[in-house]
C-alpha cells in the first residue's frame, strides 16, 4: 500500500491541490487541507476495497475534507441573498463558460429550488443540514434538491450554446 500512496502523490499531487484551491480560494488553507488529505489517505488506505477505485476514493476523501473545513467555519447563518454567485467567467472556473446561462437559470428557479441549489452546491450544506436549516423533513429536502437539480439541468440543456446527447449528458458548450 505504501507504493500506492507514493503513486497517488506523484499522480494526483498537483491536480488535487488545484482542485482544493478552486474550492477554498485561500492558498495557505488549501495547502493545509492538501496535506491533511494525504495524511488521511495514508492512514485510511487500508479501508479501500477495490484499488480500481483509488482515484475516485482519493477525491471523495478530498471533498469530505473540504466539507469538514467549511463546517468548522460555522458559516451556516448566511442569508442566500448575500451569496456571491460568480457572473464573470474569471471568478469561478467550475462554470466559467456557462456562467451567464447558469446564473440566469438559477435566478429563474422558484425561491425554494434556488435556495436548495445554492446552499447544497455553493455553500456545501449536506441535505441533512439543509433539512435542519429549512425546518422540513430530510426526505422532503432530498426531494426538493433532486427536483431543483432536474429543473436546472433541463434549463441548462436548453441553453442555445449547449450540446447534449439523447440521455441529457452535456457533451459540449460554446463560450
Amino acid at each position: 500500500m505504501k507504493n500506492e500512496v507514493n503513486t497517488i502523490w506523484i499522480d494526483l499531487n498537483e491536480e488535487l491541490y488545484k482542485f482544493i484551491l478552486g474550492k477554498i480560494k485561500d492558498e495557505q488553507t488549501s495547502k493545509d487541507i492538501h496535506q491533511e488529505v494525504f495524511l488521511k489517505v495514508q492512514t485510511k488506505i487500508h479501508q479501500l476495497k477495490h484499488t480500481s477505485k483509488l482515484t475516485s476514493w482519493v477525491y471523495q476523501v478530498t471533498r469530505n475534507t473540504i466539507y469538514d473545513h467549511f463546517r468548522k467555519l460555522n458559516t451556516k447563518n448566511i442569508s442566500i441573498d448575500n451569496l456571491d454567485i460568480p457572473e464573470d467567467e474569471n471568478d469561478n472556473f467550475d462554470y466559467s463558460k456557462l456562467s451567464n446561462c447558469i446564473n440566469q437559470k438559477i435566478e429563474n428557479l422558484s425561491s425554494q429550488h434556488r435556495e436548495a441549489i445554492i446552499l447544497t452546491t455553493f455553500k456545501s450544506y449536506t441535505q441533512k443540514e439543509l433539512a435542519q436549516h429549512l425546518k422540513i423533513s430530510y426526505s422532503g429536502t432530498k426531494s426538493r434538491v433532486q427536483k431543483a437539480r432536474e429543473i436546472l439541468k433541463e434549463e441548462i440543456i436548453n441553453c442555445p450554446n449547449v450540446a447534449s446527447d439523447t440521455t441529457g449528458k452535456l457533451l459540449d458548450f460554446e463560450k
